[in-house]
């Protein structure tokens, strides 16, 4: 298939990007493009100008724009797992006393389409339409082991706790598929902890991950087994839910 060359260049900034939390100079952006600063910088700049991008004026490191957000939010618009979601959530936030989430797979990583916040005054939020690692994160760790993603090559650390290795990755998944639940033990944010189980569709594909985030002192060790007996059984009826409306549909 023929391609637009600067258009694929284009669409290929925007994925550095968005895999870039501190942003990229145009030095960066030229190196990992194949291509001299004076192209690099001409192609974020006209992102810049649509607002698809937009330039630090003090560190002068680009960054997605708010027109990426833009077209996120009619993106998860049109997902029905956001929307058959909600009342699961509202349950299972009501229940554990935590901020409940659902997220699915894009771009490699996981990517929350929708949460229900605790009342809690400490609480652990997911911005609705922010990507997280998949190897540290229970949202992602529950797709992986349950879907039939490739693993990442690139287990990039967060804290002490982040698993790194794909042996030790494996090792985890295995336990996740056992127990049907996966866990983040302080593994992407220090004093977080999350569980979260798979959801599936009517052809038991997996299609997302629903889960519960809290702070460590209310999501002891403890109290672990409790809060996965509740993520289970809300996925669990999420799952049915999707594998009916699929069937509806």
């Amino acid at each position: 298939m023929t391609e637009i060359q600067s258009l694929a260049r284009g669409l290929r900034i925007l994925d550095i990007l968005g895999e870039s939390p501190n942003g990229v100079s145009v030095t960066e952006l030229a190196e990992q493009l194949n291509l001299d600063k004076g192209s690099a910088s001409r192609l974020v700049a006209t992102l810049a100008n649509y607002a698809y991008a937009e330039k630090d004026p003090v560190s002068r490191r680009y960054s997605l724009g708010p027109q990426v957000v833009t077209l996120s939010r009619s993106l998860l618009a049109k997902l029905p797992l956001r929307d058959v979601a909600k009342p699961f959530l509202r349950e299972l936030m009501e229940k554990s006393g935590e901020c409940s989430h659902v997220g699915i797979l894009s771009q490699g990583r996981v990517l929350y389409i929708d949460q229900v916040e605790s009342a809690a005054s400490l609480r652990v939020n997911a911005e609705v339409g922010s990507l997280s690692p998949l190897h540290c994160t229970a949202l992602g760790k529950a797709m992986l082991a349950f879907g039939r993603t490739p693993l990442p090559q690139k287990l990039e650390r967060f804290t002490d706790n982040t698993l790194t290795s794909i042996d030790s990755l494996k090792k985890n998944l295995e336990l996740v598929r056992e127990q049907g639940y996966a866990t983040d033990d302080e593994e992407f944010d220090l004093g977080v902890r999350c569980i979260a189980a798979p959801v599936f569709d009517y052809r038991d594909k997996v299609i997302g991950s629903i889960g519960i985030s809290g702070p460590i002192t209310r999501m002891t060790t403890k109290a672990m087994p409790h809060f996965a007996e509740l993520v289970i059984k809300v996925s669990q009826a999420l799952s049915e839910k999707m594998r009916f409306t699929a069937h509806r549909t």
